[in-house]
């Protein structure tokens, strides 16, 4: 290579900026695959650094899976003219394995929303309300947040020890735009954010639309690996991780104390960003501290009414540590246009009358009625379930494939979530495991019906199921 000297721009120890540079570099295609690194002691005399510090960014390249080095030789970039493949960037599709628009006549277990006890009633009261206390508010863009907005936030997102205060609180149109928000505020194009194999993926394949990388977080019965994420934080220097650590979607995993500590101590050795999706651990009481009370100088913790309430409000909030506040705000208004007055008050109002967690009370006995189908009709199957949550994680039995399984469902009418749907990245990983949650059929009796589906195709194996019909 000649005449290439690297960007080293941006904040950080100067040997992690020369490998990202090196790295940004590789990637644009400006150093191709099987060129040869300029000799250590070479570019520390360009760039004005140490032999030491060029050495330590080699290294670093090649943690990533991006350089080979050997004694006498040099340090080439790996690819096709090397020998050796360039390990791929992790990438999933940017739909996902959903329909854009679902076939119609199909049971929707493929959802996991708020069921349908008849909140609509009280929120079109709550809706009417609002629109004649605040006509013009409504009929012009939103300026200034009340400050009962913040509150409802702070309640709202209160569980176990945490009760964040108003200062912290950012009113969102859901905990997506939540996630996004502090996403897009604190990072960069180009930066990683971590993420478990299985997750909500939908965070990561947004992500990924605004310019941040994938670096993916091994996890095993018990949850996220501490370890792994070290080995992570380590090699990719992740600026951000997302979280769902009470009853993980899809697993249903509920991370210990002892790893939410050890996850915790991680992300402060390697100044690292805790996001925490409480969306279904707002419907457990499960007791165990949340990282926001474990980490709360890095912890954003976000929530909303999609899961207990009424998807279709949007309503949503985050806490997160003062400092980030202005910043997320204003994130999130640049990325979905601002917070619509009308719903933002009638989600607010619905909190602080009491009347969001009466919702939320009536559709957890709900869940749980239905949760009583499943787990008598998949007696004998392997799956996850909570009574609290309206989903389950099965693990399918030999022979059948995830996405076949789906698809089998699909034919008799059930629409269910293959595991694709739920990875965050290209993972070599197979779990064989399928999700489908119980809130969106209206009835029972189609929970039941959707259930003995899916009991059935168990029962009979793919013999059950012809794929060229």
């Amino acid at each position: 290579m000649t005449n290439w000297i690297p960007d080293l721009t941006g904040s950080g120890p100067l040997y992690q900026r020369l490998a990202d540079s090196i790295e940004a570099d590789i990637d644009r295609g400006v150093i191709g695959a099987g060129a040869k690194l300029p000799p250590q002691r070479d570019l520390a005399y360009d760039i004005g650094a140490t032999v030491g510090t060029v050495g330590r960014a080699y290294q670093l390249l090649r943690e990533r899976g991006l350089v080979s080095g050997e004694v006498g030789r040099g340090t080439y970039v790996l690819g096709e003219n090397t020998g050796v493949t360039k390990p791929e960037a992790p990438d999933v599709s940017v739909e996902g394995t959903r329909y854009v628009d679902v076939p119609k006549g199909k049971l929707r277990f493929d959802s996991t929303a708020a069921p349908d006890i008849g909140q609509g009633a009280i929120v079109a009261d709550v809706l009417s309300r609002a629109a004649q206390d605040y006509p013009h508010e409504i009929s012009s863009y939103t300026r200034d947040f009340p400050d009962r907005w913040y509150e409802a936030g702070a309640r709202w997102l209160s569980r176990n020890s945490f009760r964040p205060t108003a200062d912290t609180i950012v009113p969102t149109l859901g905990t997506h735009a939540a996630v996004m928000a502090a996403i897009a505020a604190l990072t960069t194009p180009g930066d990683y954010v971590a993420f478990e194999h299985l997750t909500y993926s939908q965070i990561s394949r947004s992500a990924g639309l605004i310019g941040r990388r994938t670096a993916l977080v091994a996890s095993d019965d018990e949850g996220l690996d501490p370890a792994d994420f070290e080995r992570v934080c380590a090699q990719k220097h992740p600026k951000m991780i997302f979280l769902i650590p009470t009853a993980q979607n899809p697993t249903l995993v509920t991370l210990s104390p002892a790893r939410r500590e050890a996850i915790a101590r991680v992300a402060r050795e390697y100044n690292v960003i805790l996001i925490e999706d409480d969306l279904y651990g707002h419907l457990t009481d499960d007791p165990t501290p949340l990282l926001a009370e474990l980490a709360p100088e890095r912890t954003i913790i976000a929530g909303g009414l999609s899961k207990s309430v009424a998807a279709g409000l949007r309503g949503g909030w985050l806490s997160c540590p003062p400092a980030y506040r202005h910043r997320i705000r204003v994130a999130h208004k640049m990325m979905t246009g601002g917070m619509p007055f009308l719903l933002a008050e009638v989600n607010s109002r619905l909190v602080l009358s009491g009347q969001a967690s009466e919702i939320r009370r009536r559709s957890i006995a709900e869940i749980s009625a239905r949760m009583s189908i499943v787990r008598e009709s998949l007696a004998g199957f392997s799956f996850k379930s909570h009574d609290k949550v309206p989903f389950v994680w099965l693990t399918l039995p030999d022979p059948w494939l995830s996405g076949t399984f789906k698809n089998a469902c699909l034919e008799h009418g059930v629409l269910i979530d293959d595991e694709d749907e739920f990875k965050a990245g290209r993972s070599e990983r197979v779990f064989h495991g399928v999700r489908f949650g119980v809130s969106q059929p209206r009835r029972r009796e189609d929970i039941a019906g959707g259930v003995a589906v899916i009991r059935r195709l168990l029962d009979e194996g793919r013999a059950g199921y012809d794929s060229f019909s």
